[in-house]
C-alpha cells in the first residue's frame, strides 16, 4: 500500500532517477516533467491513373488532395511529409503530362502534375505517392475523431502546353469528392479507394489509402501541450475504457499506456496485413528478421492484457451497423502500478522502431509491386460492394405463378390470394402503396442506425444516408405449373431454397458448363445497346453506362440515336430504325474484333428507359434481328411500359395523354393506351406481348418506382394489379392474355438458368418539394436518368450480370 502511494507522489525508487533528454531545461517547480511521448498519422495515397470516363470538356486538369481532421472543419491540419514518383512522364508534344507535382504550404495540399484530356476513355498514367501526416488533433485526436480526404479536380482551357495552367486555372474546383476514414481505420488500413468525382466530370482515379500510426519524430518544447489521442477514456477503437474512475495523479500515466496500446495494435494490423497482401499477390515479403524481434515483446505485451473486440481485417463483411460499440478492458487495477513509466517509454520507444521498420518494408513492397497491390485491393472492394451497401439494399424472393386468372391472383409478397368482391382489398393493399411504405419504414430505421465500420466511407453516399435511393430487390423463382385440382405454387416462401435468391445452384452449374463448351481461346466482344425514352436524347443514359464501364471497362457501348426527335411516331417504324442501327453496330464491332484475334462468344445487352424499352422489344421482333437473338445477354428495363398504360391510376398524367392524342395526334400515344385499333386484340401492344422477345435474354431486370407516375407500377414490373384482377370484360381479358404472354417467355427453359429480378427504387424526393413534377409523379421517373447511385448499388451486387 505504502509503495503504490510512494509511486503516486514520486518516491518510487524504479523511477526516481529520470534522464533528461539533451535539450532538456530546468523547469522551475520541484516536479520533473515526464517525456513527452508523441505519435502520429501517416496516410499514403497512391496515385495510379486517371481514366476519362466521360468529362464533357477537353483541356488541361489536375488533382488537388487535402486532408484534415473531422472535427477540424476550417484549416488543413495535415501536411505532405513525403512523395514518391514511382514512373516519369512520358515527355514530348503528344505527352497527356506536363510539368511536376507541387505541395502548397498555404493550404498544405498536393496537387499532381497539370494533364491533358484529349477524348473519351483515355488513359493519363501517374504512379505516384504522397503521405500526409496528420499530428494529434487538440479535442479526442485519433482515437475519436475521423479524417476528411478532399479530392478536387481542377480544369483550364485547352492551350498550346501546360505552362499556363496555373495563370488560367478556375479559382474553383471543377468538381469536389470527399472520403470520411473512420476512427476504427486509423490504427492500419490497406484499401482501394476510387474516386469519380460527380455526374457531370465522370472519371475514374485509381487510388489506394495506405494507413499506420507512427511514432513521431523528436519535437521542440511547446508553451501547451496537446492531449493524447488515445486518453484513459477511450480506447484505440474510439470505444469506452471499463474503469474511467482514476485518480488525477494516474490520468498522463493512463494515457501513456494508452498510447503503447495503439501503437501495440497498430503494429500487429500493419504485420498482418502485409502477409495478407504477400499471399494476395503471390509474392514473398521478408518478415524473418521481424519475427525474431517481435519475440522480444512477448513479455511486455501480457503485461498490457487483452484487447476486447480487435478490429477485423479487410475483406470481411463491412456493412458495420452496432447498436452498441465495444470496450477495451483493462484486466486488473495491479497493472496501472506494474508497469513504471521507464517501461512505458521504453515499450513505446520499441513498438514505434518496430512499426517504422515495417512501414518500410512495405514501402518497399509497395513500389516493387504497386500494380498487383492495386488489383488486390480493387477485387478486395469490388467484393465488399454488397456488404458495404447493404445498408440501402432488402432482398426477397417470391415465386412466379403459372398463370394469372380473372377474379385472383397470387402475389408472394403480400401472401394474399385476391378475388372479386373480396373484402381484403384496402388501400394499403396496393402493390405501389406497399412498396413505399416498406421503403420509407426501412429509411427511417437507417436514421437509427450507427455507422461502425473501419471501411473508406465515400461521402457521395455516406454524407447524408437518409437521401440515398431504397432498392428492394426481389428475386423472382418459378412455381410449378397450376392445374385445376393442385393449387402447388400457392406454396410458403419458406419452402423456397434461401440459397437460390441471389445466384442458385443450378446458375452456378449453368455458368461452369457453359464456360466449359466455349473454347477458351479468342476474345468475347460485349455490346450494350442504350435506348433512350419519349422525347429523348442519345445521352440520357450515360450515368449507367458509367457505371457499366466500371465493371466491365472491355464493354462496347452504342448510344442509340436513330429515334431522337422521332419519339412520336409507330413504334413499329422506331423499332426497325433501332434494330437497322444495332445491326450496322454489332457488325462492324465484329469486324474489328476478328481482325485482331479469334472471337469466341458475343453478348448483347440493351438498356432501355420509359418508352426506349417498347422501342427494344420491337426491334428484337424485326425478322433482320433473328440471326443475333442467340448473342442476348443482359436486359435492363428502367420504368418501362411493358403492359402499356391499361389500368393506369394517374389521372392527371391519364388527362395529358388524352390532350396529345387529341391536339397532336401522337401514334404512340394512341398505342401505349391502346386507342390505335377498336379490337383490342389487333391492337400493336397485343401483338407485341405474343412476339417472343424475352426469352433469348439471359439475364431480365426490372426496375420500377413507386413513385413513378408516368408508368403504371404494374407495367413496369410485369405483373398484375387490383384492377385487373376483378375485371371480368374483354378489357381484363386482354390484359391478363397479355401478362401471360409475357410472363410465359420469361420462364421459359432455356439452357442456362435465367436470373429475373425486380428492383423496385424509392428516390428521396424532399429536395424537389411540393411541385407539379413531383405530384404527377415525373420525379422520380427523371430520377432514374439524373442519378447514378441506385445504378451503382445493382450493378456492383450483381456484378456477374453484367460482365
Amino acid at each position: 500500500m505504502f509503495r503504490r502511494v510512494g509511486w503516486l507522489i514520486g518516491l518510487n525508487n524504479k523511477s526516481a532517477s529520470v534522464k533528461k533528454l539533451p535539450d532538456a531545461k530546468p523547469h522551475p517547480a520541484q516536479v520533473k516533467p515526464a517525456p513527452m511521448l508523441d505519435v502520429m498519422q501517416e496516410i499514403a495515397i497512391y496515385i495510379h491513373r486517371l481514366h476519362n470516363l466521360d468529362l464533357f470538356q477537353q483541356g488541361w486538369y489536375q488533382v488537388k488532395i487535402t486532408m484534415r481532421w473531422e472535427d477540424d472543419e476550417n484549416t488543413s491540419s495535415a501536411a505532405p511529409a513525403r512523395v514518391i514518383q514511382y514512373e516519369a512522364p512520358s515527355l514530348g508534344s503528344d505527352a497527356a503530362v506536363y510539368g511536376v507535382w507541387r505541395i502548397d504550404d498555404k493550404d498544405n495540399s498536393f496537387s499532381t502534375q497539370p494533364f491533358r484530356i484529349k477524348y473519351a476513355r483515355q488513359d493519363v498514367p501517374l504512379s505516384i505517392l504522397v503521405a500526409f501526416d496528420l499530428p494529434l488533433s487538440k479535442n479526442g485526436g485519433a482515437s475519436s475523431s475521423a479524417i476528411i480526404m478532399k479530392f478536387e479536380l481542377l480544369y483550364a482551357s485547352i492551350w498550346e502546353n501546360g505552362s499556363e495552367f496555373e495563370a488560367s486555372i478556375d479559382s474553383s474546383p471543377a468538381a469536389i469528392h470527399e472520403f470520411r476514414i473512420p476512427p476504427k481505420a486509423l490504427l492500419g488500413l490497406h484499401s482501394y479507394c476510387p474516386v469519380h468525382f460527380d455526374a457531370f466530370h465522370s472519371v475514374l482515379l485509381d487510388v489506394t489509402v495506405h494507413i499506420s500510426l507512427l511514432k513521431a519524430g523528436p519535437s521542440k518544447a511547446v508553451s501547451k501541450l496537446h492531449s493524447v489521442s488515445y486518453t484513459a477514456t477511450e480506447d484505440v477503437a474510439g470505444d469506452r475504457i471499463v474503469g474511467s474512475n482514476q485518480e488525477p495523479e494516474q490520468v498522463p500515466h493512463m494515457k501513456q499506456i494508452s498510447l503503447v496500446k495503439a501503437l501495440l495494435s497498430a503494429r500487429d494490423t500493419l504485420f498482418e496485413e502485409l502477409e495478407r497482401l504477400g499471399n494476395g499477390i503471390d509474392k514473398t515479403v521478408d518478415l524473418a528478421e521481424f519475427k525474431s524481434k517481435k519475440n522480444n515483446m512477448n513479455v511486455l505485451q501480457a503485461k498490457l492484457g487483452a484487447v476486447d473486440g480487435e478490429v477485423s481485417g479487410q475483406g470481411k463483411p463491412q456493412n458495420g451497423l452496432e447498436k452498441q460499440s465495444g470496450t477495451l478492458e483493462i484486466k486488473g487495477d495491479s497493472l496501472l502500478h506494474d508497469l513504471s513509466k521507464d517501461d512505458v517509454f521504453k515499450m513505446f520507444h520499441l513498438l514505434g522502431d518496430q512499426i517504422l521498420y515495417l512501414w518500410n518494408i512495405f514501402l518497399k513492397f509497395h513500389r516493387e509491386n504497386k500494380t498487383k497491390v492495386l488489383e488486390f485491393l480493387c477485387d478486395a472492394w469490388a467484393k465488399d460492394r454488397r456488404a458495404e451497401w447493404s445498408i440501402w439494399m432488402v432482398y426477397s424472393k417470391v415465386e412466379m405463378p403459372h398463370h394469372y386468372i380473372n377474379g385472383g391472383f397470387d402475389e408472394a409478397p403480400h401472401h394474399v390470394v385476391y378475388k372479386k368482391g373480396s373484402s381484403l382489398w384496402k388501400l394499403t393493399d396496393d402493390p405501389a402503396q406497399l412498396a413505399a411504405m416498406r421503403a420509407d419504414l426501412h429509411r427511417r430505421s437507417i436514421a437509427q442506425m450507427k455507422m461502425n465500420n473501419r471501411s473508406i466511407q465515400d461521402m457521395y453516399i455516406f454524407g447524408d444516408p437518409l437521401r440515398i435511393p431504397i432498392v428492394i430487390v426481389e428475386r423472382v423463382m418459378n412455381a410449378p405449373r397450376r392445374t385445376f385440382s393442385d393449387n402447388s405454387y400457392l406454396r410458403s416462401l419458406d419452402m423456397i431454397d434461401t440459397a437460390s435468391l441471389l445466384t442458385g445452384a443450378r446458375y452456378e452449374a449453368g455458368k461452369k458448363q457453359s464456360s466449359t463448351s466455349c473454347p477458351q481461346n479468342g476474345r468475347d466482344l460485349k455490346i450494350v445497346v442504350f435506348v433512350h425514352g419519349f422525347q429523348g436524347h442519345h445521352l440520357d443514359l450515360r450515368l449507367v453506362k458509367n457505371q457499366w464501364l466500371l465493371i466491365d471497362p472491355k464493354v462496347e457501348f452504342l448510344m442509340s440515336e436513330v429515334n431522337e426527335e422521332k419519339t412520336s411516331g409507330d413504334f413499329r417504324e422506331m423499332g426497325l430504325r433501332l434494330a437497322q442501327e444495332a445491326i450496322s453496330f454489332i457488325k462492324k464491332k465484329m469486324d474489328k474484333a476478328s481482325k485482331s484475334g479469334r472471337l469466341r462468344d458475343i453478348k448483347l445487352s440493351f438498356v432501355g428507359h420509359s418508352i426506349g424499352n417498347i422501342i427494344i422489344r420491337t426491334a428484337l421482333a424485326e425478322s433482320i434481328m433473328e440471326p443475333y437473338l442467340r448473342y442476348l445477354y443482359t436486359y435492363v428495363s428502367l420504368s418501362g411500359p411493358h403492359l402499356g398504360y391499361l389500368y393506369s391510376s394517374n389521372s392527371l398524367f391519364n388527362s395529358g395523354l388524352w390532350l396529345l392524342k387529341k391536339l397532336k395526334g401522337t401514334q404512340c400515344i394512341h398505342q401505349l393506351t391502346f386507342t390505335d385499333d377498336p379490337d383490342l386484340h389487333n391492337t400493336f401492344f397485343y401483338k407485341l406481348c405474343k412476339q417472343k422477345t424475352l426469352e433469348n435474354f439471359k439475364h431480365i431486370i426490372l426496375l420500377s418506382s413507386p413513385q413513378d407516375g408516368y408508368v403504371p407500377y404494374h407495367s413496369a414490373r410485369i405483373e398484375t394489379c387490383r384492377a385487373a384482377s376483378t375485371d371480368y370484360s374483354k378489357k381484363g381479358k386482354v390484359f391478363l392474355e397479355m401478362l401471360n404472354d409475357c410472363l410465359d417467355q420469361i420462364r421459359r427453359p432455356t439452357s442456362e438458368h435465367r436470373v429475373f429480378m425486380r428492383c423496385d427504387v424509392s428516390f428521396d424526393t424532399t429536395a424537389h418539394g411540393r411541385n407539379l413534377n413531383a405530384l404527377i409523379g415525373r420525379a422520380a421517373h427523371i430520377e432514374f436518368l439524373e442519378t447514378d447511385i441506385f445504378a451503382r448499388f445493382i450493378m456492383w451486387s450483381f456484378p456477374d450480370l453484367f460482365q
